[in-house]
Parts: structure tokens; sequence; C-alpha cells
């Protein structure tokens, strides 16, 4: 009779720890693409909330909207006065790594904040980027203010960015994060929503001349946040910070 052709058990446990081996190899390269298509798609997001924030100042003269607090109102936030140029999108409030609210048990860079209104998002506004109409908002005085998209130097202002808050009042003294999701609140260090390893050293932002792009975590320090904000303070460079002086998990991130 005619013997029947086969693998062995020694060929197939071989076949099976050569098949376990390429996907342990395959699996880091698998991952680094679902980051950057992830913070791709981050990106094309915030591009089109630039163009969202663009269409509102263009049927305002120019001018940004009011902001939560300016009116005494929660209908002035960015969600409200937004909210007719997206209502079929709520998923372009999330980063596409960040979708679950903290509630649901997710962590910091991989979680969404939410409101008492039930909103929700993983993106949140430069509250300096706003028309505040009471002379200022949040007690700080109007020459903070940017109010409008007209003004110089618009690339390196931001406007709206991945963020553990809805909105986020940074000043050039704020203190990095000792570890990631370390938070004070909103207006103390308020650069720490800011500052999160959610795109492989970086973070995303819009800026106010409806631009997007990839901002490293060490240069949020030398963006032009508010008018009165020094981009040459204390933690940058031409501050004189030291690699040292960063929080351990920041000091591999580039130097600006």
């Amino acid at each position: 009779m005619r013997r029947r052709k086969g693998f062995t058990l020694i060929e197939l446990l071989v076949v099976i720890a050569v098949i376990a081996l390429l996907m342990a190899l395959l699996m880091p390269a698998l991952q680094l693409v679902k980051h950057q298509a992830n913070a791709v798609a981050c990106q094309s997001n915030l591009r089109q909330w630039g163009l969202y924030f663009s269409f509102y100042t263009e049927e305002n003269n120019g001018y940004f909207h009011e902001g939560w607090n300016s009116s005494g109102e929660r209908d002035a936030s960015w969600m409200t006065v937004l909210r007719p140029y997206y209502i079929n999108n709520q998923i372009l409030c999330c980063c596409p790594t960040a979708t679950k609210p903290f509630e649901q048990g997710y962590q910091v860079p991989f979680a969404a904040w939410t409101n008492d209104l039930d909103e929700y998002g993983s993106y949140g506004i430069n509250i300096w980027a706003t028309n505040p109409q009471r002379g200022k908002e949040g007690g700080k005085p109007a020459e903070f203010y940017w109010r409008s998209r007209d003004i110089k130097g618009a690339a390196n202002i931001p406007l709206f960015a991945d963020d553990l808050h809805w909105d986020t009042r940074p000043h050039h003294t704020d203190e990095p994060p000792l570890f990631q999701g370390q938070r004070d609140d909103w207006t103390t260090n308020a650069m720490k929503m800011f500052c999160m390893n959610r795109h492989s050293g970086f973070v995303n932002g819009a800026f106010v001349d409806f631009s997007a792009r990839k901002i490293g975590l060490k240069e949020l320090w030398t963006l032009k946040w508010h008018r009165q904000y020094d981009i040459t303070g204390p933690w940058t460079q031409a501050g004189l910070v030291q690699p040292s002086d960063w929080p351990q998990w920041m000091r591999r991130f580039k130097d600006y």
C-alpha cells in the first residue's frame, strides 16, 4: 500500500514556532504603522477644525467666539458655537487614539474628557484665542487675548490641540507634568493639559492661521499662547533650561 504523505508533529511545531517568531518581529512594526496612521488621522481632524474656526470667523468679521466664561453663558463654548459645522460628525471631537472617556477606565494619553453637559472629546481650545466681551475672561485682562485671526505670527499661535480639558489657559511659567496625566487644573500649570505623549513625543494642533501640524512636547513652551507670553521662558533652550530639568519621562524627547 502507498504511504500517506504529511507533516510530522516536529515539523508542525517548527512551522508554528517560525510563525510565532515572525509575528513577534512584525507586531512592533504593525503597531508603529497604526500609531502613525492615527497621528495622520488626528492631523486631518485638526485641519477640519481649522476650517470650522475659519468659517466662524468669516461670518463674524474675523473675530473668534467669546469664550465659555466671557458672557456668563455655557452656550458661549466652542462646542456650541461651532456645532452647526460639525453637527453630523461628533467623532471629529476626538483624536483617533483617544475616543473613550476616563469614566470608562481609559487613561492618559488615550482617554477623552467629558463635561457636565455630557459633551466629550480629546481636543481643547487655547482660551487666549477667544474674544471676551467683558474686557477680560477668567480674571485676565483683555491685552492677553488674540481676539481676531488677523494677527502677525498666526502660524505660531495655537488655537486647538490634543488636550485633557475642553479649554486651557497656558502660561510660560507653567511647569511640565511630573508624570503623564498629572494635572493641577486648567488655569494653574495648565500646560500639563497639553503635555502628553499621545503621538510618540508629539501632540497635534491647529493654529490661528488655520493650519495643523505636530508639536513636540517640549516645543509647547516655545509657542506664542497669548500676547504677553514669553517664548524664551524658563522651559525653553533660550531660557537656559537643561535636559536634566525635565521630568524623567520627558528627557528623551527633542529639545527646543
